[in-house]
């Protein structure tokens, strides 16, 4: 019998290579503009930095920039090259036709707006601290402005946010390179107050992967706008494995060097390194706020999509107005200020979905399988054990140390979801695919 393919996939049309480009032009970047985001590194050093030194820091950015170019980012890559499609197709080989509604349909809008609610609340931050201001009243009125302003400008003038970003991006490669220059003579004197080499090399290492999760399953968005192997993976070697180096890198050993030149408690904030620069500090914190204009809209734009094409019944205005209203709530709140705990959630979420899609790339001959009818029960029992056990050090009442295995959570999520995926496909519970008509993309690229 026949299974009817839903529209959200039906309609989807792939990127045609005429329309391609080089990997410098849109995947190097774009990613690299994402890590150049201070939320990436603003408080990587605080659970990191306090534990192991310098060089153990450096290397475990190393190691989890690897990482993420070749678990979380590679399959989805080639796989959106291949085909030509966005995430939310190339997604029902792993979850079905059904299934990919909800994953990774809505969950990636759901998670977007944690990411808004984060941009929001850190340039409200930036914008009080530019003002050296510290009123409650006022933090609110610039968190909702900011919050509701940018998002109407995200839905209204996204492809203006666009060329803006690509010189955006770099403001903040520039202020990172000053505060490192300003701040550079103390990193041979960092003394680590505690000696955990291995707690602070994993969790440099959860924090990368937790902050990358979501973009890597992105992969496939970026990857149908590649032209070929060559451009999925040069472009998340520079964007991804370099500029996570580069961008976590000189913030870390801008704070060690700030901390080992300053008397008093340590304090580990990415801000706090920012003030030494002195008089150019008030600047740079609105030049931080406004590099953050970019990830606020984009973060708007996708979430807006994701529930405009999961949830055609409802007008994407409601949607749109609903989540941004969620997410302000939750910056002004100051619930988005904790982000370690967000990279985790971010980092449990999606990365089973990474491990599924890279099993099924592999399964399937390193090629897309096509969108699967119903629901892949195969995906689904696998992102919810490895969401278990990326979560599983956060769950009330379970005795830390229970499993020795779990650090850092982020990738053994991944690991245990491809492992789960592979050994449910081996038996057979994989659903049929549903035949979709192949493109001339498609048929070159295979």
């Amino acid at each position: 019998m026949a299974f009817p393919i839903p529209s959200y996939v039906r309609s989807s049309a792939p990127v045609p290579l005429s329309k391609r480009a080089p990997w410098y032009r849109n995947t190097f970047p774009s990613y690299a503009g994402i890590f150049l985001w201070v939320a990436f590194y603003q408080g990587m050093a605080g659970t990191t930095l306090n534990r192991a030194s310098v060089g153990v820091c450096l290397m475990g950015l190393l190691v989890a920039g690897l990482l993420c170019f070749a678990f979380y980012y590679y399959a989805p890559a080639m796989l959106g090259m291949q085909t030509g499609r966005p995430l939310y197709v190339v997604g029902t080989a792993m979850f079905g036709t059904t299934g990919g509604y909800l994953m990774p349909g809505l969950l990636m809008g759901v998670l977007q707006l944690g990411w808004f609610a984060v941009a929001t609340s850190i340039s409200t931050q930036f914008i009080m601290k530019g003002l050296h201001q510290d009123s409650k009243v006022l933090s609110t009125v610039i968190g909702l402005l900011w919050a509701y302003g940018l998002a109407l400008v995200a839905l209204k003038g996204i492809g203006y946010v666009a060329r803006v970003a690509q010189v955006l991006n770099w403001v903040p490669m520039i202020m990172i390179a000053i505060v490192f220059w300003k701040n550079m003579g103390g990193i041979a004197s960092y003394q680590p107050p505690q000696h955990d080499s291995w707690g602070g090399f994993v969790a440099i290492i959860d924090i990368v992967i937790g902050f990358f999760a979501t973009a890597g399953a992105a992969g496939a968005d970026f990857g149908m706008n590649n032209r070929n192997r060559e451009d999925v993976a040069l472009g998340g070697l520079t964007g991804i494995a370099l500029a996570i180096l580069l961008a976590g890198g000189l913030p870390v050993l801008s704070v060690a060097a700030h901390i080992a030149g300053t008397a008093g408690p340590p304090n580990y904030d990415y801000s706090s390194a920012i003030t030494s620069v002195g008089a150019l500090a008030p600047a740079m914190f609105f030049l931080f706020a406004a590099a953050s204009v970019a990830p606020t809209c984009f973060c708007t734009f996708i979430a807006s999509n994701s529930f405009a094409t999961m949830l055609p019944k409802i007008p994407r205005s409601i949607s749109t107005l609903a989540g941004v209203t969620i997410g302000a709530l939750l910056a002004v709140t100051g619930l988005a200020q904790n982000l370690i705990g967000f990279f985790v959630i971010v980092g449990a979420s999606f990365g089973p979905i990474c491990g599924a899609i890279a099993a099924d790339y592999l399964l399937a001959g390193k090629k897309w399988s096509g969108p699967r009818a119903g629901i892949n029960w195969a995906g689904y029992i696998s992102w919810a054990v490895g969401f278990l056990v990326g979560i599983l050090n956060r769950i009330p009442g379970v005795p830390p140390g229970l499993i020795k295995f779990d650090r850092p959570a982020a990738l053994i999520s991944f690991v245990v979801a491809f492992i789960v995926y592979f050994g449910l496909a081996k038996v057979g519970l994989l659903p049929s695919p549903v035949p979709l008509e192949e493109s001339a993309e498609e048929r070159v690229a295979r």
